[in-house]
């Protein structure tokens, strides 16, 4: 969601739970399985599966989930043949929603969303309906601890960012993909403490809503990720 670095906040205090945990292994997984899949399963020659394998190790995923994943992904060992696909969605109070799914079978998965955004007031959208309203970035959340707003800002500048907000929590620093890797690196280089590191869509305008409008939205993103085909849902609400 926009206002992104609060709503991991929220994520954060789920993935507190052995449950929720779980979930983060399963789409990560899926990610590694897709990654090796579409680019090899050498991360040094891989971005992609580079990113997932670095998150996999933050969310403390055995070394041996990692491997398999990979070696489906290749081919190696047998394995479920994914597909991602993209929807777009209109939740309570028209926010533009885009979803992130990986599915072993598309019939399935839209059937069921459908039925689950209908069921939290929302409203499966056609191809093109919303995803002009967003574009794809670099979303890079570095802790604070000692570290100073200046301090970041110069690493990140450099590297090429494209914006840096301060947070509650954290710093959020933003950038374009093709800036994504070297940006990472910097910080990295640095010794600064990176949370999460993950290509995101971004919305390019937000809306606001009052407090209840706030609470109906949530719990629509909250059932929706719940599904186990979504990988990742954005918005263009603004906390």
């Amino acid at each position: 969601m926009s206002g992104h670095s609060k709503w991991a906040t929220i994520k954060r205090k789920k993935a507190a739970t052995d449950a929720a945990r779980g979930k983060v292994f399963t789409r990560i997984i899926k990610e590694i399985t897709i990654a090796a899949r579409d680019g090899g399963g050498n991360p040094e020659g891989n971005p992609r599966l580079r990113l997932a394998i670095q998150n996999a190790k933050a969310s403390n995923m055995p070394q041996d989930n990692i491997n398999r994943a990979i070696k489906k992904g290749t081919g190696e060992l047998e394995g479920v043949r994914y597909e991602e696909i993209n929807y777009e969605a209109y939740a309570p109070h028209g926010v533009a929603v885009l979803i992130e799914s990986v599915t072993d079978n598309r019939n399935r998965t839209v059937a069921e969303l459908r039925h689950l955004i209908s069921k939290y007031n929302g409203s499966l959208g056609e191809n093109g309906s919303v995803a002009w309203m967003f574009e794809r970035k670099g979303v890079i959340l570095v802790q604070k601890e000692n570290l100073t707003e200046d301090e970041l800002m110069e690493v990140i500048l450099e590297a090429g960012a494209d914006d840096l907000k301060d947070e509650t929590e954290f710093f959020e620093v933003i950038t374009a993909v093709e800036n994504f890797e070297k940006v990472r690196r910097a910080i990295e280089e640095n010794k600064f403490k990176i949370d999460t590191a993950s290509l995101q869509f971004v919305a390019k305008n937000t809306i606001t809503l009052n407090e209840k409008g706030v609470e109906d939205v949530v719990k629509f993103v909250e059932a929706v990720e719940e599904h186990d085909d979504v990988q990742n849902v954005y918005s263009n609400l603004e906390f």
